[in-house]
């Protein structure tokens, strides 16, 4: 059998949530719609400041947590399964709470500028999964996401965010990989921590709009990867994603056991949790039959942690987890009029690394 030899593939599983920090320095802002108005919290020095707005739309000041104000939008429209080609698409994964990695990279090149601003025009940068567990700065990386999009759309580009299987494990209970510090600002502000991303939550109504399938062109992007079990769900993008969102915050043991979602929240074969390009289930050829099924040129996943942005099965399978939830490096996916690059943390453009499969012993 064939198995790659990749970063953490196979991470032990945590027994239950951690213990919640005994002191949050800075969190937020948790902003919600309360019949009309806004409401902010944060969290600063262990203790919860907040403020009101008598209005649906409002700017929210820089307090404590993200360093930006932050502009609140309407409630997100539903996000669009398939899209046409674009000339220039930027990709990145699993940013795991690693806010201050992430802003370096988007900046050494040139998605942002030095104030974190949109600095990419009309061009796109996809995000495919994992901004919640692990990290310290998960309130700030969702913000800065948000805010990016506004931006973007401002300027006739675009950021769509692809959940993966984090987010839905956060929302559904799992508590298992979030970081201590948000498991104590949840008891200083009277919710459990998936509350805070809630349905009357700004982030939490923008996940419940968010794709798990994303298609523009010719390339799929999505966190896991298709299964050939998982075909009949990538064959109807929009079908599938509206079941995904319809499905966010159900509990864990529901969803699984319901044979209208099950497909979805399959451990092995589920589009947020399928690693078989990687670990020997399917081979270059199982590879091409999906994508001619689909009509696709390549899929580009998360989900599995390499050291580089790397081009599997000839180029068909490109995998975008540089392991930024270590905090020490990372790396974004160019496709510039089909032609494929990796973005260094020095801003630094080469071409992909070589995904290796080895055989096991």
């Amino acid at each position: 059998m064939l198995a790659l030899a990749l970063l953490a593939a196979a991470p032990v599983l945590a027994a239950g949530p951690p213990a919640p920090a005994a002191h949050v320095d800075a969190d937020g802002p948790y902003v919600f719609r309360e019949d009309g108005h806004l409401r902010a919290r944060w969290i600063c020095d262990d203790a919860v400041q907040e403020q009101a707005w008598d209005a649906a739309q409002a700017t929210v000041p820089a307090r404590c947590g993200h360093p930006h104000p932050v502009t609140v939008a309407p409630p997100a429209a539903v996000a669009t399964a398939v899209l046409p080609q674009a000339s220039r698409i930027v990709a990145v994964s699993d940013i795991h709470g690693q806010y201050a990695l992430l802003a370096r990279l988007l900046r050494a090149n040139g998605v942002i500028d030095d104030a974190d601003n949109w600095a990419l025009g009309r061009d796109t940068l996809v995000i495919a999964g994992d901004v919640f567990d692990r990290g310290p700065q998960v309130t700030e990386a969702f913000w800065l996401l948000y805010g990016l999009q506004q931006q973007a759309a401002a300027a006739g580009g675009a950021v769509h965010f692809v959940l993966g299987n984090h987010e839905t494990m956060v929302l559904y209970d799992d508590l298992r990989y979030v970081n201590p510090k948000y498991l104590r600002s949840a008891q200083l502000l009277g919710r459990s921590y998936p509350q805070l991303y809630g349905a009357d939550s700004v982030i939490g109504q923008w996940l419940r709009t968010r794709p798990v399938l994303l298609r523009i062109g010719d390339t799929l992007f999505l966190h896991g990867g298709i299964s050939p079990e998982a075909l009949p769900l990538a064959l109807e993008p929009a079908a599938t994603n509206a079941a995904y969102q319809a499905s966010l915050g159900r509990p864990k043991a529901e969803v699984k056991a319901d044979p209208a979602t099950a497909p979805l929240y399959d451990g092995k074969t589920s589009p947020i949790w399928y690693r078989g390009y990687f670990d020997g289930r399917l081979d270059s050829a199982g590879v091409q039959a999906v994508l001619d099924r689909l009509g696709l040129k390549r899929i580009v996943v998360g989900h599995t942690s390499m050291a580089h942005v790397s081009s599997f099965h000839g180029g068909r399978i490109i995998a975008i987890d540089s392991s930024i939830k270590k905090s020490e490096n990372g790396e974004l996916l160019f496709i510039e009029d089909g032609r494929l690059s990796r973005g260094l943390l020095d801003g630094t453009r080469v071409p992909l690394a070589e995904g290796v499969l080895e055989a096991d012993d």
